[in-house]
């Protein structure tokens, strides 16, 4: 580590630390494409943290929102027709899958294949 290197992650913020680990988290996760790099209307695989996770209902349906970030933005991730989905909480590591759409100017993925990956420290 070089003295900038250093004087950088002192001056750094705790945002900037955070992101700076999830993107290294996120980049040993093989196939993966950053939040940042997304198109819409393209299928991608992305790897990240949920941030939080609420039930919303969209046109009378209850939808399951979270909120996925790895490092370089956010993907916002919602299954139509379910309160809960066991193993998706704030915190978790998460893999999905899907297809990239923007809903008000929101990446958005609905109904991700999924796979739960292990929390920091597991």
């Amino acid at each position: 580590m070089t003295i900038r290197d250093a004087l950088r992650t002192l001056a750094a913020s705790q945002d900037e630390i955070e992101a700076s680990e999830e993107r290294a988290e996120a980049s040993t996760a093989v196939g993966c494409t950053a939040v940042g790099d997304l198109a819409p209307r393209a299928r991608a695989k992305v790897s990240g943290v949920i941030r939080s996770v609420v039930v919303r209902p969209r046109d009378g349906v209850p939808a399951l929102e979270a909120e996925l970030y790895d490092g370089s933005g956010s993907l916002a991730l919602v299954w139509l027709g379910r309160r809960e989905i066991g193993g998706i909480d704030p915190g978790r590591r998460l893999k999905v899958d899907g297809m990239v759409c923007q809903m008000d100017g929101v990446r958005t993925m609905f109904n991700p294949a999924y796979e739960l990956r292990p929390r920091a420290g597991e």
